[in-house]
């Protein structure tokens, strides 16, 4: 068992650290917003600190969830950050998505300091951290990795090493081009069907036995028929995460028209004022005004 703070307790970061403390690891937590953190901590024990170099103070692992590169820096290498109490020895694990860039710059802040890191982004969704079957694509190097993959696998159904720092990262922008595009294929399919007189349902009862089967399609057909989106992962989260893979596609030179299109179709839904909607909210912005 070891000390492990995780910082960040959104609705990824708060289940994340409970598996933790379910495994019997010792689990300080800091959130910037205080009454989360004593919440958890009512919750599940541990204890709550009120900024993250108190957090880090004495762990052998400091997990990372927040919202974006801004963020990440702020609680890693900030005046408060991990980096101003952790240890020599220390191993930071970041959970949350954000570029590559950013991991490989805090990679080389950690690296002066004796502490390891890895980028460590995850899919699975809220279900999937609540349910503690998330899947972790990490970069960094290998014997750091070895030493964090106890701890991860609290909550990691599937969790591989990718490479380097920031093939995590990377991994995931894959990650997140697929799905964008799989959810516009669903939401247009969806739309066709309802224009069209079919049954929805009898629908997708059939086609997801054969090749056009997804997981969002398993997961999100009936809320999407039924015009539910009060749940899931955000649309404003959404269209940062593809802005990173834009902005990466861009230094890379990877062609990406779906992906750049899909992102506009999200900006459409937040005009519609579906900025916290689930991401298979695109169908709302195909049957406006039917």
């Amino acid at each position: 068992m070891a000390n492990v703070a995780f910082i960040g307790l959104g609705v990824m970061g708060y289940p994340m650290a409970g598996h933790l403390a379910r495994a019997g690891h010792e689990v300080t937590v800091y959130n910037r917003t205080a009454e989360k953190a004593q919440q958890w901590v009512a919750q599940y024990g541990g204890r709550a600190c009120a900024t993250p170099a108190e957090a880090a103070q004495d762990q052998d692992f400091v997990m990372v969830c927040v919202g974006n590169d801004q963020d990440l820096l702020e609680v890693i290498s900030g005046a408060e950050g991990v980096l101003a109490g952790a240890r020599s020895g220390t191993v930071i694990v970041d959970h949350t998505t954000a570029s590559a860039g950013v991991a490989r710059q805090l990679n080389e802040l950690t690296a002066e300091r004796g502490v390891g890191f890895l980028d460590a982004p995850v899919s699975g969704g809220q279900a999937g951290a609540e349910n503690g079957q998330l899947t972790v694509m990490v970069g960094g190097e290998e014997a750091v990795f070895d030493l964090a993959r106890p701890v991860i696998n609290s909550y990691a159904r599937m969790l591989k090493l990718m490479g380097p720092i920031g093939s995590g990262q990377l991994t995931k922008m894959v990650n997140q081009i697929c799905i964008a595009g799989l959810v516009q294929g669903l939401a247009e399919a969806l739309h066709f069907a309802q224009r069209a007189g079919l049954d929805g349902e009898a629908v997708v009862s059939v086609i997801s036995k054969g090749a056009a089967q997804s997981w969002q399609m398993e997961n999100r057909h009936k809320t999407m028929l039924a015009g539910e989106f009060d749940f899931g992962f955000a649309v404003d989260w959404m269209r940062k995460d593809l802005s990173i893979v834009l902005d990466e596609s861009r230094r890379n030179g990877a062609q990406l028209p779906v992906t750049a299109l899909v992102d506009q179709f999200y900006a459409d839904v937040q005009q519609m004022g579906g900025a916290r909607w689930d991401t298979s909210s695109l169908i709302a912005r195909l049957n406006r005004g039917k």
